[in-house]
Parts: structure tokens; C-alpha cells; sequence
């Protein structure tokens, strides 16, 4: 369903993973306690963000290299957490969008880690990460324009050649995107930096306790957590 190419791995060893497929879910509007937890961890992160400037997060830094190394301005292009910090630090707040959002930007800002969250629906086949070769096709979210990503920049792409994220997590397709009707979804943590096993093991099971909190007893979770080798072996386990 989810796999790296060869050449994503051998350009970037470093990266780790954490997967979440969840079916028979409920994507409605977050509930009570779901918006004060996702409040709650907004007001740690901007006690985090009073002393430390988000360039200087590892997980940010290091994203900001990747991009940087695959042909992409990180600072005119942010990676999907670090936008959302930045948004944070300015605007004070983000409200909340739906329940899958919410839990995805929730991690997201916890960790400082991009949560890609996908609506299976929109996508045909698995997703491979891999540098694209700029004919793929990309629509836009919030948009009705179908795009074409750069040759080389690192993007998620289904067996149609249709793309769920460009620039590897700066943007998502409206084709991947969750909505009201949002019943199967694959929720991908990523990350580049030193401690990214530990972390990414961190935000992964901290994203289980979400889903099983505030989705229905019924939503089936099974996960994958991609350790030394992301895109080797059967290594997974289901709840």
C-alpha cells in the first residue's frame, strides 16, 4: 500500500516512518474533548516555540536539508509541519477542521512531524515515494488546476501516476484529501533527524491512542512502523 523507492532510499538512508491504516471510520466534526487535547497540545508547543526558533527543531532542520537536497528552497516551500508551527507561533492558534484533521495536525504539532493523512478513496493501488520525472499529474488542492510537479522533486504517487503529495510533504493532492465522507484512510508520520526512530515510534503510538480514543469501536487500525530498512520486508503488525 505504501512503499519507498530504491532510489529515495539509497539518496536518503536516514529516513523513518510510521503507518496507520484505519477503515470504517467516522470523519465528522471533532468532538469536545478531541478540540481540548488539540488545544492543549497547541499551548505546549507555543511554550516550545518561546525558546526555541522552529529553523532550530532537529526534525525541521532536517527536513530542510532534504528538500534543500533535492532541488527545493526550504523556506519557500515548507515541509507540512513546519508550516503549521509557523502558523501557530504567528496566528496563536488553528482551529479545528474535522476529526481526522485534527488528529493528524495534532501529532503533527506534538513532534513537529509531518502527518500526511489520506483518504484511500481518492487513490488507485499503493503509494510509492519517488522522484518524479514531471509528468505525473497533481490536482490541487483547493483548486480546480491539474499541475505538474518538478523532474526530480519527491512526491507521492499512485499506479495512475496521479500524485497525493508533492515536494515529499509540502502540499496534498484535493484528491487525497479527507472529507465528510471519509471512510478508509493511511495516515504516514515521517521524519530525517538524529533521535527519528525514537520519535517517529513516539508520535506512531501516540497516533493509536488518538484513533482508538475518538473513532468508533468498529474502525479497524492496522500499522506498520518502518525501522532500519523503510521499504524492506513484511514487518508490520495489526490490531
Amino acid at each position: 500500500m505504501f512503499v519507498y523507492d530504491a532510489a529515495i532510499i539509497k539518496r536518503f538512508p536516514g529516513v523513518r516512518a510510521g503507518l496507520v491504516h484505519a477503515s470504517d471510520l467516522s470523519n465528522g466534526p471533532s468532538s469536545s474533548a478531541l478540540i481540548e487535547e488539540y488545544q492543549s497540545a497547541q499551548g505546549v508547543a507555543r511554550v516550545r516555540l518561546a525558546v526555541t526558533a522552529i529553523s532550530e527543531l532537529p526534525s525541521v532542520a532536517a527536513w530542510r536539508q532534504v528538500f534543500s537536497e533535492f532541488g527545493v528552497k526550504p523556506t519557500q516551500h515548507r515541509n507540512a509541519a513546519e508550516s503549521l508551527l509557523r502558523r501557530l507561533d504567528k496566528q496563536g492558534g488553528i482551529p479545528t477542521i474535522s476529526t481526522l484533521v485534527d488528529i493528524g495536525n495534532l501529532i503533527a504539532i506534538r513532534y513537529a512531524l509531518p502527518v500526511a493523512v489520506l483518504d484511500l478513496a481518492g487513490i488507485t493501488g499503493s503509494t510509492t515515494v519517488r522522484f518524479a520525472t514531471g509528468t505525473e499529474r497533481f490536482p490541487d488542492l483547493g483548486s480546480d488546476e491539474v499541475t505538474h510537479p518538478e523532474p526530480g522533486e519527491v512526491v507521492f504517487v499512485d499506479e495512475t501516476d496521479v500524485l497525493s503529495a508533492r515536494r515529499w510533504c509540502w502540499r496534498q493532492s484535493a484528491q487525497s484529501a479527507t472529507g465528510a465522507n471519509t471512510r478508509e484512510a493511511l495516515f504516514v508520520i515521517e521524519a530525517h533527524h538524529q533521535d527519528a526512530d525514537r520519535e517517529i515510534e513516539q508520535a506512531w503510538n501516540d497516533l493509536l491512542t488518538l484513533l482508538g480514543t475518538y473513532q468508533a469501536q468498529s474502525t479497524r487500525i492496522s500499522y506498520r512502523l518502518f525501522a532500519d530498512q523503510p521499504a524492506a520486508g513484511p514487518d508490520s503488525r495489526v490490531g
